[in-house]
């Protein structure tokens, strides 16, 4: 077995061990009321993009999410969280480092690190680092960590479960006959969504794509043929997927809970690598984290990786 799947098949133990510590750390996770910012890059940006819109759709707080590169450092937050796996991301400690004296928050998978040094106060998930340059189980750990903390701690149970009870089962569909990926989400899976293409993009190399749901039948739809495979991350408009499907498209019947989906998409990009000669554990021209020399301004000239 591949490093890459023990990872991705030890994700209900690890959501647990970051369910307790959403317990055990509950004095430095931001409290309800706060409006923060969640800044992150590639992997943990998306994760970001779900956190935020679940913790205001619960009425918690407002909250945002950026790309640390793109962050509006004149903006004033309560909170600024800082997430990233390795804690060496340039353009996060670059934010950090610019919020000094203001109130921030990191999460990453090691303790050590310049992220985790420069921020005001850290949670740390060791027990969610990984081997493989592609991240699956730390993303989904630190959405398990902020359910818990938003009162989800049931959800985080019963999607442990069901991603149990599909270990070694055969995915919805061959993914390994498809060219095209499409993949759909409607509000905090929408940050899921984007998740799922890239780790498509990164284990595989594929052709893939993600939308808000409904974003998908203004104009996306019309690359979608016989070759394009669409797979919703949680409750899509009916209607939507009728239109992918007239294109010729197929169209998963993916699990309700859009995290156990996410971990169904991982399995389903590490057979499409497999399938395609690549290495799903560490693709070309990825590394573990995106570390910028000292005269790089940001990170176009940085490779891509799974932060």
């Amino acid at each position: 077995m591949l490093t890459i799947e023990r990872e991705i098949d030890s994700q209900p133990e690890v959501w647990r061990r970051a369910a307790e510590l959403a317990i055990a750390e509950r004095e430095a996770m931001p409290p309800a009321g706060e409006r923060i910012a969640l800044v992150g890059c590639g992997t943990s940006f998306f994760a970001s993009q779900a956190i935020a819109v679940l913790r205001e759709s619960r009425g918690l707080g407002e909250s945002d999410a950026f790309a640390a590169s793109e962050f509006p450092l004149t903006r004033e937050y309560d909170r600024v969280v800082a997430i990233s796996r390795s804690g060496t991301t340039t353009e996060v400690v670059r934010v950090l480092a610019a919020l000094e004296g203001r109130p921030t928050l990191a999460i990453s998978a090691v303790p050590a690190s310049p992220v985790v040094e420069a921020a005001g106060a850290a949670v740390v998930l060791p027990f969610a680092d990984e081997e493989a340059v592609v991240q699956t189980r730390f993303a989904t750990a630190v959405l398990a960590l902020w359910q818990t903390w938003l009162g989800l701690s049931d959800q985080v149970e019963e999607a442990a479960r069901a991603v149990e009870g599909a270990v070694g089962s055969t995915p919805p569909v061959d993914p390994t006959t498809f060219e095209h990926f499409v993949f759909l989400g409607s509000g905090p899976s929408v940050g899921l969504a984007n998740e799922a293409a890239l780790k498509m993009q990164e284990s595989a190399g594929a052709w893939s794509e993600s939308y808000p749901a409904m974003e998908y039948r203004h104009g996306p739809v019309s690359a979608a043929d016989a070759s394009t495979l669409v797979w919703p991350l949680g409750a899509v408009d009916r209607g939507v997927l009728q239109a992918a499907a007239a294109t010729g498209a197929t169209v998963v019947d993916a699990h309700p809970d859009p995290m156990v989906a996410l971990v169904a998409i991982q399995r389903a990009a590490v057979m499409v690598a497999l399938a395609r000669g690549r290495d799903p554990n560490f693709p070309e021209y990825l590394t573990r984290s995106v570390v910028l020399n000292s005269d790089e301004q940001g990170f176009s000239t940085a490779r891509r990786s799974s932060r």
